[in-house]
């Protein structure tokens, strides 16, 4: 059985691994953007059809560190990657179990899959390590989509409009504002899988971010873009990729951070914006870290859609 350094079991399937079945805990109960709730209020993600509230996408990432560090060692925390399209929401007192490909012939790009105790499919995609391989399960995504058409909350954004650098940092009992109302703390006691790496163990000798704590990092000052969004308006993760090119992300270390919008997509139901963050240390032009994100914006939630839709498109 593959040795990690996280406090969990790992099954060994033959071609992959599953790591334990795990009930991730919902600490966005009080999370606020553009002064109303959010998706993983109960009451407003009843009255946009789901049962309660859900649990946010990035937590499940957590899952799969143990079975990263368990193909690649400690790779997985400096150079590994993430990249995934959440299919099914999750709520709390559910349980789910990630399943990890095993790499042929020294690849380092494996697929990567999460499910229900019903066999739901929470999300897909891929893992892998370092700069080379093939394009990550996102990129693959992108390149099959059709670009928005007829946009209303998103009329008055383009791709490729990119924020200035903003300074962001991570303390240990630092509150993450209104988008996380929490600490890196109160956080990992309620992680689904810990290791001492987080605390500062070897071979890193610092405490490290998790990675689905990079999402918050990444997202800290995303209040302050003013990206010129209509709303008030819900939304949800639809797609998110991190990615470590010269890790890990250290608690306390500062960072700067920008962002680009790189794609706009839709559905029936939605309107997609596709940002990328890339994280850098201060002053430098070195890439150290990115995130990939798809916020899903659901058009029912924009009160005046149909009437603003009438009027941009007759």
């Amino acid at each position: 059985m593959a040795k990690t350094s996280f406090d969990c079991v790992l099954e060994d399937l033959g071609g992959s691994f599953a790591g334990p079945w795990r009930g991730p805990r919902q600490m966005l109960a009080e999370q606020e953007y553009d002064g109303h709730a959010s998706i993983h209020d109960p009451a407003t993600a009843q009255k946009l059809g789901f049962k309660t509230a859900t649990i946010e996408g990035p937590t499940h990432f957590s899952q799969f560190a143990p079975l990263g560090e368990a193909i690649w060692g400690d790779r997985w925390f400096s150079e590994g990657c993430l990249s995934a399209h959440y299919r099914n929401a999750v709520f709390e007192g559910e349980e789910v179990r990630a399943f990890m490909d095993k790499p042929e012939d020294g690849a380092v790009q494996v697929a990567i899959r999460m499910e229900k105790r019903d066999g739901t499919e929470v999300l897909r995609g891929t893992a892998q390590v370092g700069p080379d391989g093939p394009p990550a399960a996102l990129e693959a995504r992108i390149s099959g989509l059709e670009p928005l058409k007829d946009p209303v909350i998103l009329h008055d954004v383009a791709v490729g409009l990119k924020t200035g650098r903003q300074q962001v940092r991570m303390d240990a009992d630092q509150n993450m504002g209104a988008l996380y109302p929490f600490s890196l703390t109160q956080k990992l006691a309620k992680i689904t899988e810990l290791s001492p790496r987080y605390a500062g163990a070897a071979p890193f000798g610092r405490a490290i971010i998790p990675m689905e704590m990079i999402s918050v990092l990444a997202q800290y000052t995303a209040r302050q873009d003013r990206m010129p969004l209509r709303g008030p308006a819900v939304g949800l993760f639809a797609d998110q990729e991190i990615r470590l090119f010269k890790g890990p992300l250290y608690v306390g270390e500062a960072y700067e951070i920008d962002r680009e919008i790189v794609f706009l997509s839709g559905s029936r139901r939605t309107e997609s914006l596709w940002v990328k963050t890339r994280i850098y240390a201060p002053g430098g032009n070195e890439v150290l870290a990115t995130m990939l994100l798809n916020s899903a914006t659901m058009k029912e939630s924009y009160a005046p859609y149909a009437e603003e839709y009438a009027a941009l498109y007759g």
